[in-house]
């Protein structure tokens, strides 16, 4: 089935999540540049399209390394030695230098589709291979980013493009590895991607940011030239604090656990995404909630790989600010990441309902808005509210469902989260375009062949 999608312009839904809450008989009219122009509860159904079901924000994606799907299922398997993160990285690595720049496009492309079909509705791409399987530049030394962004205008999906700065093997400016030989930059090469980035970004219609890959990866003269370098770029974001090993390296080398040397030494704020931070204690807690940065949190990847819980009880009630990410892209689904987020806080605590409180007692709702606040933060987009001047990016849930029709107000997030996943993702709209119209994509054969093709050259 290939269903156009089409631009909108009037829409009307029988029950939609505004800021306020839920609201009946919501008329939604767009304008030409795919932003919501009125957002009118109780409006008039003449003239408009009918939606199927009710509407929700599209979720953004606050972490993503697209590439990682072409290995999604592949490192389940026991060895001779001790499994964890780090063993699955050497099998990451392997699949890095099996890529070329069509593998990356249709492998990048195939992900976004199968995020969008599951109510994402942007994505920051945390990209981090640069050059060729022997670590040499490409012609352009843009190519593997113009991959990114070329998968993303083909399936419609938002995107953040976060270049990735990557210098070394180990705390303290260790040598890299010849395994990370795709990812390396100095500062001046890095100062030059960003260049060829900008009129590329600008034309596609795409956010730019930057990363660095980790503390790690990175010294901190870099971050400090770097981060002056680029004060007019946003966002940030950076892994840290995924792993204990981490942790004590990083204190074996600073005196320093990954978070508090951060906090204490760079200038930390609004801009920046801190993505897993899995390891922190009780007075990390407190400061990074006050930084007002948002925490990136990943829960199918960090449960895949063993990584540990976030303290996200302890987090939220300090009023810390934190998105989703699907990362190595084991899960794709926005329902999946959210459940497992309070089912990780529910199996650490032995306890129910852990993110939801008094304000906002149901769970789904809870998690929900929050991970829409922190993800329209960490992209630094115009997304996560159905309201005049948003974006008009959104999510239609099948109405038709038993479970569905049976169900009120925040009894659906509730269904749709912990009950029905994805199921009841019916249609998606991004930037006032329909994407996904019946749960089909108009381009999905064409993408799903390409894709096929790319695992069977790199298998």
């Amino acid at each position: 089935m290939s269903v156009a999608p089409g631009p909108a312009a009037s829409l009307h839904a029988p029950l939609a999540l505004l800021p306020s809450g839920w609201a009946r008989d919501v008329r939604i009219e767009i304008d030409p540049s795919g932003l919501f122009a009125t957002v009118c509860p109780g409006g008039s159904a003449a003239g408009a399209e009918r939606l199927a079901g009710p509407v929700v924000p599209a979720m953004p994606n606050v972490h993503s390394h697209a590439f990682q799907r072409a290995m999604a299922g592949l490192a389940e398997v026991a060895g001779s030695n001790d499994n964890n993160f780090w063993t699955w990285r050497e099998q990451m690595y392997r699949t890095v230098s099996r890529l070329s720049p069509a593998d990356i496009e249709a492998i990048t492309a195939a992900t976004y589709l199968d995020m969008l079909r599951t109510g994402y509705g942007a994505v920051a791409e945390f990209h981090y291979i640069h050059h060729t399987p022997d670590g040499a530049f490409y012609e352009d030394r843009a190519e593997l980013s113009k991959r990114i962004l070329a998968a993303a205008s083909a399936v419609g999906i938002g995107l953040t493009l976060l270049p990735v700065f990557y210098a070394h093997g180990n705390f303290g400016g260790q040598e890299p590895a010849a395994a990370h030989r795709r990812f390396i930059h100095d500062v001046d090469g890095f100062e030059r991607l960003m260049e060829a980035l900008r009129p590329a970004c600008a034309a596609a219609g795409t956010a730019l940011g930057y990363a660095f890959h980790s503390l790690r990866a990175v010294t901190p003269a870099e971050l400090t030239c770097l981060l002056a370098a680029l004060s007019g770029e946003g966002p940030i974001h950076i892994h840290i604090a995924e792993q204990r090993k981490e942790v004590d390296d990083c204190l074996a080398w600073s005196g320093k656990r990954p978070v508090q040397w951060l906090l204490d030494e760079m200038p930390v704020d609004d801009r920046w995404c801190l993505i897993h931070a899995t390891h922190i204690n009780a007075e990390e807690v407190q400061r990074l909630a006050a930084s007002r940065s948002v925490a990136g949190l990943c829960p199918t990847t960090e449960a895949n790989l063993g990584d540990g819980i976030f303290p996200a009880t302890a987090f939220r009630a300090a009023g810390g600010r934190f998105g989703i990410g699907s990362d190595s892209e084991v899960s794709l689904s926005v329902a999946e990441e959210l459940r497992l987020l309070e089912y990780g806080q529910r199996l650490r605590d032995l306890g129910r309902v852990r993110l939801a409180d008094i304000r906002t007692p149901s769970c789904g709702r809870a998690v929900l808005e929050a991970a829409l606040a922190g993800g329209t933060q960490a992209l630094r987009q115009p997304l996560g509210l159905i309201a005049a001047g948003a974006g008009a990016s959104l999510v239609v849930l099948d109405g038709d469902h038993p479970m569905l029709a049976a169900a009120q107000g925040d009894a659906i997030l509730d269904r749709w989260i912990f009950a029905l996943g994805d199921r009841l993702v019916r249609d998606v709209m991004v930037a006032g375009t329909w994407r996904i119209r019946e749960r089909h994509h108009p381009a999905e054969e064409a993408i799903n062949r390409q894709f096929r093709e790319a695992l069977r050259r790199i298998r």
